[in-house]
């Protein structure tokens, strides 16, 4: 699950300007559709840039969000119309109708966000590595290491570690954990998760298996260290104390 910021004028919610994304579990945030709503933006993943109307307002959009600086990929959302007009020059990352099914635009994000990752990779050598608690796991070699010892993990168990230390603290469901580390097209069922997540902790040893957390009827979560979860708490709390903005999860 990624956030997403949606940038429009329409008064309509994200589903409306994108019905696909209404069948993804990604959380989304609609802003106006100005330069000067990212000054205040919260952090995310990807941008969606609604240019269905006004494209010469669009393309501005599209040049001022890149003269930010920002490395945040995005995506502009047209009609088919719209492709005729739209250029390279806008600086956008790729370009979806809005009419585009969900098995599509999750693939356009995915390649979006996995390109943007790369070219951080290219830029700091550590990039790939995450680092959450005595947990570390180094996406470019397949490898996780708890308080320095490697663990032996077949690849479900790695991705499973890795997703879950990638969002430390947050609540998952187990059907969002089969979503996000096993895709759409598995059919087993959430007790896959459960398997999984016992065989993970296992290979944890008996002084890191309180690592990954249950929660009672909804599902797992990474556990912070206190000192590390005080961090966390801290910057959620001065992210909630800014303006809001209108939030729809779509």
């Amino acid at each position: 699950m990624s956030t997403l910021l949606l940038l429009t004028s329409a008064l309509q919610p994200s589903a409306e300007v994108l019905p696909g994304l209404a069948l993804l579990g990604h959380q989304v945030k609609v802003l106006p559709a100005e330069g000067s709503a990212l000054l205040e933006a919260p952090d995310a993943d990807l941008l969606l840039v609604d240019g269905r109307q006004d494209l010469a307002q669009t393309r501005d959009l599209c040049r001022l969000i890149r003269t930010t600086g920002t490395e945040v990929p995005f995506l502009l959302v047209t009609t088919e119309g719209g492709l005729a007009v739209v250029a390279h020059d806008w600086g956008m990352d790729d370009v979806v109708l809005h009419t585009c099914g969900p098995a599509e635009l999750e693939a356009r994000i995915k390649l979006a966000i996995g390109r943007s990752a790369a070219a951080r990779d290219a830029d700091d050598p550590e990039a790939h590595l995450i680092r959450s608690g005595a947990v570390t796991v180094d996406e470019a070699t397949y490898t996780a290491k708890v308080g320095g010892r490697p663990l032996d993990l077949t690849f479900k168990e790695f991705e499973l570690l890795k997703f879950l230390a990638q969002h430390p603290g947050r609540v998952f469901s187990r059907q969002q954990l089969l979503q996000e580390v096993w895709g759409y097209d598995y059919f087993g069922g959430t007790r896959t998760v459960d398997v999984h997540v016992r065989r993970l902790r296992a290979k944890l040893g008996p002084e890191n298996e309180t690592l990954i957390g249950t929660v009672r009827n909804v599902g797992y979560r990474f556990v912070l260290p206190a000192k590390e979860q005080e961090k966390v708490e801290g910057d959620a709390a001065t992210t909630a104390t800014a303006p809001a903005t209108e939030s729809v999860e779509a």
